[in-house]
């Protein structure tokens, strides 16, 4: 009689690093031959946890050291609350349960929740991590998906059309701390949105199909110039997390060759103790210089591979890439090449960055914020302050958008001369950066024109530090002209609203005579003059 794990077989799909262009993980999916192996598991919770079990164990047979991501319904978990055989069934095969994410997946109806966030709570404490699958095509609801606290967000690629839902994900990740992943990637126009909508890794037959064996390499479309740049405060380490080679402390240097000797990929071994904090850092080129020199293999072949390791460099999952160089500058010359562990809130390493990674990411960030720099002024154009824009959109920050001017500039330039003009747009543009303060963003769009955006309590001295100045050029006096916006959270949708809400205020700003500030609120009529003819008026228009 034929059993249903006849006819069963496993796919292995890479999870991509849109940042690195390498495989994070891998995901095992079954594929039954005949049958919906799947719709039983559905409804039995004792089978859906035999696939996972399966699955390690398939995995196990194919070699693979990348991390391993499981599927498991949400309703298995809270019913058999936990996975106690998936725990054995890692450590028989010799991986380590922090290299595992259980994708937990919907449907979520009518599944006790509390009984699930026990088993998820189970499972971290045993070393797995969580992914919430099917975010944005399941029925997860908002307030289980913060309970669960995930360490990866899977959402559907037709979320993409929602640019907006996708960018609030990403802030919500990030309160999370939380990785965001988009599957079903299939075209490259999706992999530029999702990577515009801050996707930091993703999954979809773009990259690589499903196959029996697990894919090596993977197609990755490049980078776009028009991706929204990196923070000046430098990207998240998380982006450039790539899978780590562990082995127990305990391991043995012949055990280490071997696993160098057949993976010529991994640049070095972290020997991890019971709980997974990383002990000793192995690096590939010295160790094996050590094996290979005379009586190397006699000496160091049965003995602790610690002996030919180093103390590790470590950083937390939050620190930035910068951070990243602090801890590289600090060390020893010769170690400049190693591999640098992420460790998680517990201090089990997550996975490795590698300094050319860094490196390349902070110099091509570089590159393109200076390609975006107005020649005059050196200030940033209007796509640095618009993307500013739209993140505190998504994460409901209250802010003011401001558009200032020089009056009648091309009067100014005429009489003045295009020489005195420059400069004068240069001394403007070098008051608003000396007012600019701790959120504060300056950008020169163009000719006379800045961008100010701002905390609304800022507005007042930064206002003051320009209108209240006496402005010449080439011995003229010459006069300036500000309009902001205030929005509040909700009040606008995106930078080009806010925008829209900008221009008439500038109008109304022009308008007036001599130096002028005209203020008004997203979506309500009026504005305030602040400064110039009328500021008597409370209320205007």
């Amino acid at each position: 009689m034929h059993s249903w794990t006849d006819t069963l077989r496993f796919a292995f799909q890479p999870v991509v690093n849109l940042t690195t262009g390498g495989v994070a993980a891998l995901e095992i999916l079954a594929r039954p031959e005949t049958g919906d192996v799947l719709a039983e598991a559905r409804r039995d919770p004792e089978l859906d946890g035999r696939l996972a079990v399966l699955a390690v164990r398939t995995a196990a047979r194919r070699e693979t050291l990348l991390p391993l991501h499981v599927n498991v319904f949400a309703g298995t978990l809270a019913d058999l609350g936990g996975l106690t055989p998936l725990h054995d069934a890692v450590r028989a095969v010799g991986r380590l349960p922090w290299e595992v994410t259980v994708d937990v997946g919907p449907p979520y109806t009518h599944v006790p929740q509390q009984a699930l966030l026990e088993a998820v709570a189970g499972l971290r404490e045993q070393g797995f991590r969580i992914s919430a699958d099917g975010i944005g095509d399941g029925d997860v609801p908002l307030r289980l998906l913060i309970d669960l606290a995930p360490d990866l967000v899977k959402l559907d690629a037709s979320l993409l059309a929602r640019s907006a839902a996708v960018r609030a994900m990403r802030t919500l990740c990030d309160e999370l701390g939380a990785l965001l992943v988009v599957e079903g990637v299939e075209t490259e126009l999706q992999c530029a949105a999702a990577l515009s909508a801050g996707a930091q890794l993703a999954q979809g037959e773009l990259f690589a199909p499903p196959s029996r064996l697990p894919a090596a390499d993977v197609y990755v479309p490049p980078r776009s110039a028009d991706v929204v740049g990196t923070p000046r405060s430098g990207p998240s380490v998380r982006e450039f997390v790539r899978p780590a080679a562990l082995l127990p402390d305990t391991a043995s240097a012949s055990q280490v060759r071997a696993l160098l000797t057949g993976s010529p990929d991994v640049s070095g071994v972290l020997l991890v103790d019971r709980d997974g904090v990383p002990v000793r850092s192995v690096h590939r080129s010295r160790f094996l210089l050590s094996m290979s020199g005379r009586y190397g293999h006699a000496l160091y072949a049965d003995r602790p591979a610690a002996r030919l390791g180093d103390p590790p460099r470590t950083v937390g999952v939050d620190a930035t890439a910068w951070e990243v160089l602090d801890v590289v500058a600090v060390g020893d010359r010769d170690r400049t090449s190693d591999d640098v562990a992420v460790a998680d809130r517990y201090g089990r390493c997550v996975g490795v960055v590698r300094l050319a990674d860094l490196v390349r990411a902070l110099a091509e960030s570089r590159v393109e914020e200076a390609a975006g720099l107005n020649p005059l002024t050196r200030l940033p154009g209007s796509d640095a302050i618009t993307g500013e824009v739209d993140r505190r959109i998504a994460d409901g920050r209250a802010f003011a958008l401001s558009w200032l001017d020089v009056d009648h500039f091309k009067q100014v330039n005429d009489g003045a001369g295009f020489a005195a003009g420059d400069e004068l747009i240069r001394s403007v543009g070098r008051a608003l950066q000396h007012a600019a303060s701790g959120s504060t963003r300056v950008g020169h769009i163009g000719g006379d024109d800045f961008l100010v955006l701002a905390d609304p309590e800022g507005l007042d001295p930064l206002a003051a530090s320009v209108l209240d100045v006496p402005w010449t050029a080439g011995g003229r006096p010459v006069t300036l002209s500000l309009a902001t916006v205030l929005c509040t959270p909700g009040s606008v949708t995106d930078h080009r609203e806010a925008a829209a809400c900008l221009a008439p205020l500038k109008q109304a700003a022009k308008a007036l005579d001599g130096g002028s500030w005209v203020l008004g609120r997203a979506g309500l009529a009026g504005h305030e003059i602040r400064r110039g003819s009328g500021a008597a008026a409370a209320r205007a228009g």
